[in-house]
């Protein structure tokens, strides 16, 4: 009898656990634990680096089944910051972003595919300019665990590459320019 306690006690305590393991994260925006940044050649010779400032989202995130990971992200377009206020004033008219127009960016995944280092790849729909279409994004799982407030976080970070043109953004910034780097730096708190 105490045997079959000891085994029942056991069983529900695995079962029990399972859940702890998958969960929704809140990405931290709050704390600033987390960035979505973009660079573009300058005709060749450097790189303009910006960042958009105002985002929210979330992800699941399972670590024993890491492909069904999932993410969620909306941006506001006006937040676009690249610390100098005339190109960003540019950045924001209709011959970029046209944030008046479409005032929110979005993410959502598809589907996520590890490479069983620690690594993968996401897929998802990205709405920009009016334009769904869908990207790929090379994923690195930075790290989790318990942090110093008494909560659970996960880290990631993701390089995405996208051509303006395919999002209906025509203005023509030189060849070496038509591919923008989207840098993804995702801290979640665990809900």
């Amino acid at each position: 009898m105490k045997t079959n306690l000891i085994k029942s006690l056991a069983l529900g305590g695995l079962l029990a656990a399972g859940p702890l393991y998958a969960a929704e994260y809140a990405i931290d925006t709050e704390g600033a634990h987390a960035s979505v940044n973009f660079r573009a050649n300058h005709l060749g010779f450097s790189w303009v680096t910006g960042r958009l400032e105002k985002f929210d989202g979330s992800f699941n995130y399972d670590a024993a089944d890491p492909n069904s990971a999932s993410v969620s992200i909306t941006i506001e377009a006006a937040s676009v910051n690249t610390n100098q206020a005339e190109r960003d004033k540019h950045l924001r008219s209709d011959e970029f972003l046209d944030a008046a127009t479409y005032p929110e960016i979005t993410f959502v995944s598809t589907s996520y595919k590890t490479n069983g280092d620690g690594s993968g790849v996401l897929k998802g729909d990205l709405s920009l300019h009016g334009v769904t279409k869908p990207v790929t994004i090379n994923v690195t799982r930075v790290g989790e665990g318990d942090d110093p407030w008494g909560g659970y976080r996960a880290g990631f970070q993701g390089t995405a590459e996208l051509k303006l043109k395919e999002f209906g953004i025509n203005y023509n910034l030189g060849p070496a320019a038509e591919t923008i780097y989207l840098d993804l730096n995702i801290e979640g708190v665990r809900k």
